[in-house]
């Protein structure tokens, strides 16, 4: 077994990398697993270029020290100054660990890395490589054979880089993400205002960008307000399809039962007004809004791709159709608002499943014994 101190037996320093520290599930997972290692076996860093935003103050409330390496551009002239800004902080801190959580901090952090010799070298696919822009695209290939280790966040993305990527099969550790139990749970639902005269209410809580594919979602539950015309939708999230989706709203004729949130950290308590969860994405890894949801006790349905079905069987622990499937979703939606038994034991057994598979604290002591085993692989003996 590798040891777990570095050789002046006090904690290993990791450097954990992301672009920025707001809202989003990378950025929430990093915040998760810096706040979870042992802090008896492992010292956390978080370094990123845009430090603002609520995992930022939450990782320093938490004593977790947080680095900006203010790069703006990758053909910006500071590049070459933040590199060495990198090189020092990691010698300053004897950094043995190097992990980018995203693509577009990864060519700074794994050239860091990389310069500075002495670090393990972990990125980490989150999510399918056809949704990373083409330049990034080839830069995450070249990566692939610099780093000593890739962390996937499910079997699908496993299956992915091996299978379309040719990514070799001993780089690939898989590390399913976790959720903080003590947040997202059942509990005493305070109805906020605008859901309070609903006779069901719909949901769903992500970033709302395209690959989510809300528009779905908006159009199925347009067939639900036909029949059920005191039902709401909660539409919970920022992002650049936020004026798209309102429009659609309007043009369906829905916008007054269908209510917008834009992101806020209070989200276990809009999850918990909700009777059912809904994830219409086109493209999908591990959910990390899926599961919050079926944690805090939603009826989940979601789209039958990537991660979703290792979250969700079909019947058991909620519902899944196929990708774009308006009338399928609208049925999936109108058979749970018809049988709230059914809706109770998807959800009771969702939420069941979750808690026993997808703590944060199975989360960080899977990525510890990633770090350990990469470290002592690297070393050829141990540490």
């Amino acid at each position: 077994m590798p040891s777990d101190k570095s050789q002046t037996g006090l904690p290993i320093p990791v450097l954990l990398m992301v672009r920025e520290l707001d809202q989003g599930g990378t950025e929430r997972q990093l915040t998760e697993i810096a706040k979870a290692l042992d802090r008896s076996r492992f010292q956390p860093h978080v370094g990123c270029f845009r430090p603002e935003g609520m995992r930022g103050e939450e990782l320093r409330r938490a004593g977790v020290p947080v680095v900006q390496f203010p790069l703006r551009s990758y053909r910006s002239w500071r590049l070459v100054t933040d590199v060495r800004q990198m090189l020092s902080y990691v010698r300053e801190h004897d950094i043995r660990v190097v992990h980018t959580f995203d693509y577009p901090v990864l060519p700074f952090g794994v050239a860091g890395g990389w310069l500075s010799r002495k670090p393990v070298l972990i990125s980490s696919q989150r999510g399918h490589r056809d949704l990373v822009p083409p330049g990034y695209r080839r830069l995450l290939r070249a990566s692939d054979r610099i780093v000593d280790g890739i962390v996937a966040n499910c079997e699908f993305i496993r299956h992915h880089l091996i299978e379309d990527e040719k990514v070799p099969e001993r780089l690939i550790q898989l590390c399913y993400n976790g959720i903080d139990l003590e947040v997202f749970r059942p509990g005493p639902v305070e109805m906020p205002s605008p859901l309070e005269e609903a006779s069901v209410v719909i949901g769903v809580a992500c970033s709302l960008r395209e690959e989510k594919d809300l528009g779905t979602l908006l159009r199925a539950f347009a067939r639900i307000v036909e029949q059920r015309t005191d039902s709401k939708l909660a539409v919970v999230g920022s992002g650049p399809e936020s004026d798209n989706l309102q429009g659609l709203a309007a043009s369906l004729g829905i916008a007054g039962n269908v209510v917008f949130i834009p992101a806020t950290p209070d989200v276990a308590r809009w999850l918990r007004a909700m009777d059912i969860f809904v994830l219409p994405s086109r493209s999908e890894a591990l959910s990390n809004s899926l599961m919050e949801a079926m944690a805090c006790g939603c009826c989940a349905v979601a789209s039958r791709v990537g991660g979703n079905p290792e979250l969700i069987v079909h019947g058991e622990t909620g519902l899944l159709f196929d990708c774009g499937d308006v009338a399928a979703l609208a049925g999936a939606l109108l058979l749970l608002i018809d049988q709230p038994e059914m809706r109770r034991r998807l959800a009771g057994s969702g939420m069941r499943s979750i808690r026993e598979r997808f703590s944060v604290a199975a989360s960080a002591r899977r990525m510890e014994e990633i770090y350990l085993t990469l470290l002592k692989r690297k070393a050829g003996t141990g540490i």
